[in-house]
């Protein structure tokens, strides 16, 4: 009885930790085609931005209506704005600016190119040697990008080559800090996050409000709704589900499942925007993916 009792309570938590994952998935994926659209309106690191400060203020107010302890330890800045330019000023906000001049299609495949590159960066910064399913999984994915730009067919110009590199500035320091920050910070989840968010999505709003000079006036009604909703939705919520999620399942079951956002983003970007799903894409997302999934599966 008590077995079948543990059991219960395993799959319960299994299949929690399932929905939570999917939370994050959609969430992820939406806020490509949201980002997108909303970059019509205003410019990418004052739009970025200021939606993963408003995430910020609000997973700050969930830390505290938790009582967790909102205080870091001195010893702990360094890494933790470090961490906090990584993950966040980079990884939210070179994306941002890479959308100005790629679609979803082109820019997705990219983004979550990441596993590929930490596998790379293992082998560079930590010598951990690749095996040869490991080096299949770079092969592709690297065809993958190559499929994406470099066929006759491509439009491809001066400023698809800035977004594109600005697209995998963002993957690959993103797998730096994986690969060299391999300890997490010893501080409350949710604390963690909202403080990566305000210092990391800080240096975002200052270059935004001295070089782009955005205008609040400049945003309609379905400006400040995509605003709120990748605040709300693709960051706060999203983060929240995502690291809920990593304590109900194991972190390769998680990270193999956020190989579905490229995917949701391209199919909402074609329904929603009525961007084009062209078959180099097709190629490109199958390649890419395919490389990530096989780097990321365990001997």
């Amino acid at each position: 009885m008590v077995t079948e009792e543990k059991k219960e309570t395993a799959s319960r938590r299994h299949w929690i930790g399932i929905s939570l994952l999917l939370v994050t998935v959609f969430s992820w994926g939406l806020g490509l085609p949201a980002m997108r659209y909303g970059l019509t309106e205003w410019p990418p690191l004052s739009f970025r931005g200021s939606a993963a400060m408003i995430a910020s203020l609000c997973l700050a107010a969930v830390a505290l209506l938790r009582g967790e302890d909102m205080s870091v330890p001195r010893p702990l800045y360094g890494r933790l704005i470090v961490a906090s330019l990584i993950n966040v000023f980079a990884w939210l906000g070179f994306p941002a600016i890479a959308l100005v001049w790629l679609n979803v299609g082109e820019a997705a495949p990219l983004f979550f190119s990441m596993p590929i590159w930490t596998m790379l960066l293992s082998w560079v910064v930590l010598g951990t040697v690749p095996n040869p399913r490991n080096v299949f999984a770079l092969v592709l994915g690297i065809t993958g990008i190559c499929v994406l730009f470099a066929l006759p067919s491509a439009d491809f110009d001066y400023h698809k080559l800035i977004g594109a590199g600005f697209a995998l500035a963002g993957a690959i320091l993103f797998a730096l800090g994986v690969v060299t920050t391999r300890q997490a910070l010893p501080l409350p989840p949710v604390t963690l996050v909202a403080w990566q968010l305000g210092l990391g999505s800080a240096p975002m709003l200052a270059i935004g409000i001295i070089y782009e000079r955005p205008h609040f006036s400049s945003l309609s009604l379905t400006g400040w709704l995509l605003l709120m909703f990748l605040a709300l939705v693709t960051t706060a919520l999203a983060f929240l589900s995502w690291f809920a999620a990593l304590r109900r399942l194991p972190p390769t079951t998680a990270a193999i499942a956020t190989l579905m956002v490229p995917v949701v983003g391209v199919i909402s970007a074609a329904l929603l925007l009525g961007e084009p799903i062209t078959s180099r894409e097709v190629l490109a997302l199958v390649l890419t993916l395919g490389g990530a999934g096989l780097s990321l599966k365990r001997t």
